[in-house]
């Protein structure tokens, strides 16, 4: 590769990187217009291991705005992040493929504590506007509940 491909790559990875922390914090912050934006226009996203929902950001937007509600404290932690670019013959090309692990603390409104932990896999696309989300999926491998209601 030349120093022009060596530098455009890691530009793609910082743009990457921005995505991936935009999108954990969007949830924190419930701003579901800015989730919806990080997606292209046919963008899905599966929560079906986590129990809940797969379909179009939009879907998923509304599906997260409804679940999260009674949650007063929620707090998205990515981290472990592995990127790889599409090869086009030692060149990247236009998708790429991050996984990473997640540890969710959320405080319920009652004063129970929910921490979930897993994985996502995000298919992005490098598109008109920067890199965009065109898959998440959400791969859930524990949780816990802590605390009693009333409790705080």
């Amino acid at each position: 590769m030349t120093q022009r491909v060596d530098l455009a790559t890691v530009m793609d990875r910082l743009a990457i990187d921005e995505v991936i922390t935009h999108y954990s914090v969007t949830m924190d912050h419930a701003d579901w217009p800015g989730f919806r934006a990080l997606f292209t226009p046919d963008g899905r996203a599966d929560y079906t291991a986590a129990g809940g929902i797969e379909g179009s950001a939009a879907e998923v937007a509304d599906w997260l705005a409804g679940t999260l509600r009674p949650f007063t404290v929620r707090q998205q932690l990515i981290v472990n992040r592995r990127l790889t670019f599409q090869d086009l013959g030692g060149y990247p090309g236009d998708r790429a493929e991050l996984r990473a692990d997640y540890l969710s603390p959320l405080r319920h409104e009652s004063g129970e504590d929910l921490m979930t932990g897993g994985r996502f896999v995000f298919g992005l696309l490098r598109a008109d506007v920067g890199w965009q989300l065109r898959t998440v999926v959400v791969e859930e491998m524990w949780r816990r509940v802590t605390g009693s209601s009333g409790a705080g």
